[in-house]
This record gives structure tokens, sequence and C-alpha cells, in this order.
């Protein structure tokens, strides 16, 4: 990644800060999303959609137009909700870096312990919620081993594109 960890995490807390969805890249969804889909990616926090739409074009810039794999790099975060705040998503990020001893020192703050618990699901439960929303089990599955990946050529896309984003 360009400039390091906390560029990367500098350049993301901007974003989200300033993540907005244009009318026109609604508009763009609606040609190749059907309406469960639509709606749960309209039901995301706009930082976490703009991410989303921030994934997706990263995955098409680097040649992937599965539309499994597109699906799941806008949907991967549809469970964080508004609840997940920048100052848990700060955090969490610390503590994935500098071990979970940040996570501790901060788990007692109001809000953080259950963000955390968000933090720690999300995949899982993003993945339940595109189930229900009628994705395909593979998009399920990208979501869910996000960073894990399983698949080893559009997981591994999902995770970077991610990470990059």
């Amino acid at each position: 990644m360009k400039g390091g960890w906390w560029a990367t995490k500098v350049r993301q807390a901007v974003r989200h800060l300033a993540g907005r969805v244009s009318a026109d890249e609604v508009r763009a969804l609606e040609t190749w999303l059907d309406t469960p889909t639509l709606a749960l990616f309209a039901s995301m926090h706009p930082a976490d959609q703009r991410h989303g739409l921030d994934v997706v074009a990263r995955l098409r810039a680097g040649g992937h137009d599965e539309p499994d794999l597109l699906i799941a790099g806008l949907l991967h975060d549809c469970a964080k909700g508004p609840g997940v705040r920048l100052p848990h998503r700060v955090a969490w990020a610390l503590g994935e870096r500098y071990g979970d001893g940040v996570r501790r020192a901060t788990s007692s703050l109001p809000g953080f312990a259950t963000a955390f618990d968000i933090l720690r699901d999300h995949a899982e439960a993003s993945a339940r919620l595109a189930e229900d929303a009628g994705c395909t089990p593979r998009t399920a599955d990208l979501i869910r081993y996000q960073e894990t990946p399983r698949d080893p050529v559009a997981g591994n896309a999902l995770r970077l594109a991610d990470e990059a984003s």
C-alpha cells in the first residue's frame, strides 16, 4: 500500500468523514443490482456505501468484472451499521496493528464494547444479510471470508481492494 499503514489509515478516516454517494452513482447501481440488493446497499451507512463503491472501482481497475465479486466488494461491510463510528474503527484498527491491549483499554468507553462486537463479527453478519437479500452463495462466501480468503484469486482481490480503499 502506497504510503504505508498510517497513511492508508489517515486516508480511510478522511474518506469515512467525507464519504458521500452521488445520485448518478446510485442510478448506475440500479443498472446492475436487483431491488433487494440495492435496498441492502441503501441501508448502509454513507461512509460504508462510499467505501463499497471505492472497492468496486479498485476491483474493476484490476480487471475484475465477475458480478459475484463486485457485489461482494460493494456489500462486504453492510452489517457494520450506524453504531460503528469513526472512533470505534480507529481503536479497532490500532488494535489490529498494535495488539489487543488497545481494544482492552478502550472497550470500557461507552459504546466501544458493542461496536467491537459488531466489527469482530461483521463479515459473517454481512454475508448473512447478503444471503437474505438473495445474493449468491459465492457472493456470501467472498464476504464471509474477506479477511482470510478461501478463493485465491477473487477472495484475495477483494481483500486487497478493501485494504487499499
